[in-house]
């Protein structure tokens, strides 16, 4: 792996300030946000973080990462504070290895915040401008697809009834408040049983209208 595609995250939070623009993919486990965030990702002017991406270059060797492992370690729920500090030192070594240029990139997240307080912490280096709430009423389609998924990946854990239910239900009560923080004015309500391809092409219908968007499509693509 190429360390310049994928930093270690070693930074400390505050280096880089300002109030990056924000999309947000939001939706259950298993509604296919970190798809849409790496489809939206590929296409210039976008820059996709996916927070799961974040615990997985952690650098324990840093004060930062041996906070967090001292509480996952243990099995305990790493505080919110914490975990936005991480995503922020994250989000800095990515602007230091000129991946992610905030003066023209639109910032596309998945998995994070997971609940209002997180959404509280990010407000001074987020500006959200959208939330696209991939909906998946159909809980039953929701698990068969939690359940192949897991299979697929060899995580066998992950594959039963009890696991699935408890990871949708920690969504409904932890993480769906989230959308009531950001308001409807805000929230785009997309089908997530439809194809991938439609759910992006909704997406981008609603990307090619923002004022963000406008102004940052203006500028040329290196």
């Amino acid at each position: 792996m190429n360390p310049t595609e994928n930093p270690t995250i070693k930074t400390t939070t505050g280096k880089h300030q300002g109030r990056n623009p924000t999309v947000l993919m939001f939706g259950a486990p298993g509604s296919g946000k970190g798809t849409q965030g790496m489809s939206l990702g590929s296409i210039p002017r976008f820059f996709h973080m996916a927070c799961g991406e974040v615990f997985r270059q952690l650098d324990t060797r840093t004060p930062l990462g041996r906070e967090f492992v001292s509480y996952s370690s243990k099995g305990l729920l790493v505080p919110d504070e914490i975990t936005v500090r991480l995503w922020k030192a994250a989000l800095d070594s990515r602007i230091d290895a000129h991946q992610f240029k905030p003066d023209i990139d639109i910032l596309v997240l998945d998995g994070i915040p997971r609940n209002v307080a997180q959404a509280e912490l990010m407000e001074k280096h987020i500006e959200v401008i959208k939330v696209f709430h991939l909906s998946c009423p159909d809980r039953a389609a929701l698990t068969e697809r939690l359940r192949k998924r897991a299979l697929k990946d060899n995580r066998l854990d992950d594959a039963s009834d009890e696991v699935i239910a408890r990871r949708i239900r920690t969504y409904e009560d932890e993480s769906k408040p989230v959308l009531d923080y950001y308001g409807p004015e805000r929230v785009v309500e997309i089908d997530a049983t439809n194809p991938p391809v439609v759910v992006l092409h909704t997406i981008l219908g609603e990307i090619l209208r923002l004022p963000t968007w406008l102004a940052f499509s203006k500028s040329p693509v290196e």
